[in-house]
């Protein structure tokens, strides 16, 4: 049966066209998504509530989606648009699989990015930050977050998220802050929090301390320095003539590459097992251009697996190993100390265990207030008084002898961010003080923060911490155990999708510092607490907390700026008590989210509303890089406060890079703005190529890819429309029962039963791609190239009430409801638009949950069945298709088929009811067939039937089955003028003289029923 039949020369005059039973639907090939999605969208209204509340009316299970709140700063992106439709793909799915789903989506709105825009406000009008009150700072950063929520809601609406957007949170609203700063209380009280005095990653930009999550990291060129330190004291197992001089006294060099920290130079750290030797200068290298530091008679103390890496730095072409050196016991000089007296004090040497022999010279310049490993041995040998030496601008104190006011990082103007000068003015005095040994550049990787992208320091500032490693005694934390191995635990607890998250953030967790929470900057949550200054350590008492609290969820957190004092502190006295004024870490703002979005509704928290949540969390979902972001302030926040993660599981997804797997970058210019796409193509193309992408991995997109998503989507529109034209009238008296379906009928609904366990799971499993790939495989397969093909010569031209089509409708009609419901979630715009237009007064599609399908449809011999016939068809196919190159037929309709082939395929056509050649014409989609069983051998010794072996088509395919041979002959036969078949019984019914027997009996039904 061809597509839409016409006359041909052979009919009579009566023209057939109007008892052809064409497939008709409104529904239109060509989407127009960006003219009906927001139709669709009006349509909906408030669709979260709607679900919700049916959900709700049946009793169904609760599942929460905690939402990861996007930074409200500017219009959304290709990575929002991923994130989010995920989020939707999870939200859509539960209530198709029958839950009841809580998802609250949320913003984060505090920190430096918001800062910054505001002061750049304020700067264009003149007006520098501190010119303005906090109050009016403040306020201002506020109302540019809540213009930038109300865009991105508008534009996550427009992608056809749901949630409960009515009832959105946002980490400035007054009771988030309430909450925030009642969770600080918990870490507060508990003795999790204290406050200590540590080099901490510093942003001089930004002039605030910045936690790990803040942190990322670019390549970057230093300066590289060789610096003596003149050897001054010894110990009595040291040689006799250490300091006997020959020549020179001797030298234990350093290398860094932070020259501007050797003012804060205290001591040289060594490594107990790394063996280190004096080496004497002998002669230097020739022809150099310039006069290098080093000469002979220079003796320098040295790792001995490093002297010759650093004597070819500095230019030094022999030397002589005197003796093995101990550094136990040995002081030197700053190598500054000729210069000012300021550094006239002495370098000790510390053993650590930090120090190896890998790079550099085996001795480890320490400078306590700069590092971390500095600090850590300074104080581990008994040292207490670490020096300040950068201010928070990144320059130096003035104290700092000969360097006073100079820049490490420059931090405004065009330079913001490049080295200022104090690097190359501390190397100008090492020369002047000749103890520069060599130096260079260094291209690596450094510490930037990812706000403002400029480079970072480590200093020395008082700050509040959050202990890892204290064991505590009561509180939410199980008795002994600490942080550390909470969460570690909570980790273990968690499911991971993918798994190779779980390792991930567990090594993160296992190796990182105390938690720092405290921000030098003006907005955001404040650590709003009281310090007594004859202890330092934090006022206790719960009458103040909930004071503060209180004012905090009525006036939000300005109040804590503008109240005084003795406002939160009662009977005590506010002079004895220091305000804290910093604020908090941003991350441990969005880390306490599920403390005001989902225990304010815990039944058990006194919620007597119509929604109430559970904790922790089903889920929490994010990009990969929130391992040490969100999920690992969460984690930690949810284990200090309450001893457990706030999820049960975690799922991450990748990057979203650009076609050629490079990331995406405005100045680049190969951004791809989700808006031009939903704007041109509409939010199903782009919610389908979520679906399509693997999301644990990076993924490409571009106008390339775009384009095979629409020809994918292409493929699911056509067969959505053809099943609407195929059902149009279908109505339950029409319904076949299952035992009276043809084999055909009986495998694709096997399949169907094969797909929904396989998208039950999928959606379960959060595994999208699993989902839309082979509903796309059935669809183009199955559907279009197997079922669709074969039955349409029955939908078309049988008689309305015959079983083969009421069985092809009855099918069809199975497959309409599960396409519509399982690709919901992911399309939903395009299976909403299918529904209403079959089902206009059925309510929302999305409303739905997956029908059952009955265990009854399963059938593995009659899908065992077909895929011996598809074997089959894929040889007629393949010789139809050369028939028609070499002009031998013109449709295959006008030929009849032969085919032989092995005994089991052969036997594959025989069912009941139906003769063996017929059937296989019915499936050959030709107008005869003749099938013959020869072994594979056989096959190949001679043509079938004698015919020429020019006519003979020969496939050969793996397994049992071998070779197959197809013949395929013209008809010499009338051609019937409504169906195009050429058979024996044309002209057989007087009444209708040019057509087959089966359309005269349909023509005579359409005749009598259009009387």
């Amino acid at each position: 049966m061809a597509d839409a039949p016409e006359n041909s020369s052979e009919s009579s005059a009566r023209d057939y066209r109007d008892t052809v039973f064409l497939p008709e639907t409104p529904f239109p090939m060509r989407g127009g998504l960006p003219q009906k999605e927001p139709v669709i969208l009006e349509q909906w209204g408030d669709l979260y509530g709607t679900l919700r509340a049916e959900r709700q009316r049946q009793n169904a299970p609760l599942y929460v989606l905690h939402d990861g709140p996007p930074y409200a700063n500017g219009d959304i992106h290709i990575g929002h648009a991923l994130n989010k439709t995920l989020k939707d793909f999870v939200v859509r799915s539960r209530f198709l699989l029958g839950y009841d789903v809580d998802y609250v989506p949320g913003w984060d709105c505090h920190g430096l990015p918001i800062e910054w825009k505001i002061e750049e406000q304020f700067r264009a009008k003149g007006r520098r930050k501190d010119e303005v009150s906090k109050d009016e700072f403040r306020a201002a950063c506020r109302d540019y977050a809540g213009k930038y929520i109300d865009l991105q809601r508008d534009q996550f609406h427009r992608l056809g998220i749901v949630g409960d957007f009515a009832n959105r949170y946002a980490t400035m609203d007054f009771t988030s802050e309430a909450a925030i700063v009642a969770e600080f209380h918990k870490f507060k009280n508990s003795g999790q929090l204290y406050r200590g005095s540590k080099p901490v990653m510093w942003s001089p930009v930004e002039r605030t301390a910045l936690a790990d999550a803040e942190i990322e990291y670019h390549d970057h060129v230093s300066p590289t320095i060789w610096v003596k330190f003149p050897v001054t004291g010894v110990s009595d197992d040291h040689p006799d003539d250490l300091l006997a001089f020959r020549s020179s006294t001797p030298s234990i060099v350093i290398w860094t590459t932070t020259p501007w920290t050797i003012p804060a130079n205290r001591a040289i750290s060594y490594g107990p097992e790394i063996a280190y030797g004096l080496y004497e200068v002998t002669a230097m290298e020739e022809g150099l251009e310039f006069a290098p530091w080093a000469k002979p008679g220079d003796r320098l103390i040295l790792a001995d697996k490093l002297a010759e890496e650093v004597f070819k730095a500095a230019k030094i072409a022999a030397w002589t190993r005197v003796y093995d050196i101990n550094p136990s016991g040995l002081e030197t000089a700053h190598p500054l100390a000729a210069l000012d007296s300021g550094y006239g004090f002495s370098v000790p040497l510390l053993a650590g265990d930090h120090v190896t022999d890998d790079a550099g010279t085996g001795f480890v310049h320490t400078a306590p207030g700069h590092g971390a490993d500095d600090f850590e041995v300074w104080k581990a040998h008994g040292h207490h008084e670490v020096p300040d030496t950068v201010d928070p601008d990144g320059a130096y104190y003035p104290g700092v002898p000969l360097f006073a006011g100079l820049k490490v990082l420059e931090t405004e103007g065009k330079k913001t961010g490049k080295f200022g000068p104090a690097n190359g003015a501390v190397m100008e005095k090492l020369i002047e003080a000749g103890n520069l040994l060599a130096r260079g550049r260094l291209e690596h990787s450094y510490p930037h923060s990812w706000r403002s992208k400029a480079p970072i320091i480590f200093r020395n500032t008082p700050q509040w911490f959050i202990r890892m490693d204290t064991p505590l005694e009561g509180g939410p934390l199980k008795s002994g155990d600490t942080l550390r191995e909470t969460a570690l635990n909570a980790i273990d607890a968690t499911a991971f999708h993918p798994v190779a998250g779980k390792n991930r953030i567990r090594s993160m967790v296992e190796g990182r510092p105390d938690w720092l929470v405290s921000r030098q900057r003006a907005w955001g949550t404040p650590l709003a607490m009281f310090i007594d200054k004859q202890t330092g350590q934090p006022l206790h008492d719960p009458e103040v907390d909930a004071r503060i609290v209180a004012a905090v969820a009525e006036h939000g957190a300005d109040i804590w700026f503008t109240a005084p004092d003795s406002d939160f502190l009662g009977a005590h006295d506010p002079a004895r008590y220091e305000k804290v004024e910093d604020i908090l870490d941003v991350w441990f703002d969005s880390g306490s989210t599920h403390a005001f979005t989902l225990d304010p509704r815990l039944p058990e928290n006194g919620y007597t509303g119509d929604r109430p949540a559970h904790w922790p969390a089903d889920l929490y979902l994010e990009g990969s890089d929130q391992h040490r972001g969100w999920f690992q302030s969460s984690l930690l926040e949810g284990c200090g406060t309450r001893g457990r993660a706030p999820f049960k599981a975690v799922l991450t997804h990748g990057f979203t890079l650009d076609e050629k797997g490079e990331k995406m970058s405005k100045s680049k210019g190969n951004t791809t703005d989700p808006l031009t796409i939903i704007k041109e193509s509409g939010a199903d193309i782009l919610r389908l190529w979520v679906a399509l992408v693997d999301y644990s991995d990076d993924q490409r997109i571009g106008k390339q890819i775009l384009q095979t998503t629409v020809d994918a989507y292409r493929k699911l529109r056509n067969t959505v429309r053809y099943l609407l034209g195929a059902l149009a009238d279908f109505d339950e008296a029409e319904r076949l029962p299952l035992d009276q379906m043809p084999p055909l009928e009986k495998f694709v609904l096997h399949r169907l039963h094969e797909l929904d366990a396989q998208v039950r799971a999928a959606y379960g499993e959060y595994r999208f791609q699993d989902v839309v790939r082979p509903v796309l495989e059935f669809c183009a397969g199955d559907l279009s190239a197997l079922y669709f093909d074969i039955r349409k010569d029955a939908l078309y031209c049988d008689r309305p009430d015959s079983l083969r089509r009421r069985a092809a409708r009855t099918v069809m009609d199975e497959v309409f409801m599960r396409l519509t419901a399982w690709l919901a979630p992911l399309t939903p715009f395009t299976m909403e638009e299918a529904w209403t237009t079959r089902f206009p007064a059925a309510g929302s599609n999305c409303a739905r949950v997956i029908p059952d399908t009955p265990a009854v449809w399963r059938n593995p011999a009659e899908a065992e069945r077909w895929a011996k016939i598809k074997r089959v068809v894929l040889g007629v196919t393949w010789a139809a298709e050369r028939a028609r190159d070499k002009k031998e037929i013109g449709n295959i309709l006008d030929a009849q088929v032969w085919v032989s082939a092995h005994p089991d395929l052969v036997a594959a056509f025989d069912v009941e009811g139906i003769s063996r050649d017929e059937f296989a014409a019915e499936v050959f989609r030709s107008s005869l067939a003749h099938l013959e069983p020869r072994m594979p051998a056989d096959v190949l010794e001679t043509p079938q039937l004698g015919f020429p072996s020019s006519q003979a088509y020969y496939l050969a395919g793996p397994g049992p089955y071998g070779a197959q041979e197809t013949v395929i002959e013209a008809l010499d036969l009338p051609k019937c003028a409504r169906s195009w078949r050429r058979v024996p019984d044309v002209g057989s019914d007087p009444a209708y003289p040019d057509l087959s027997a089966r359309d005269a009996d349909a023509v005579r039904y359409w005749d009598q029923t259009h009387a």
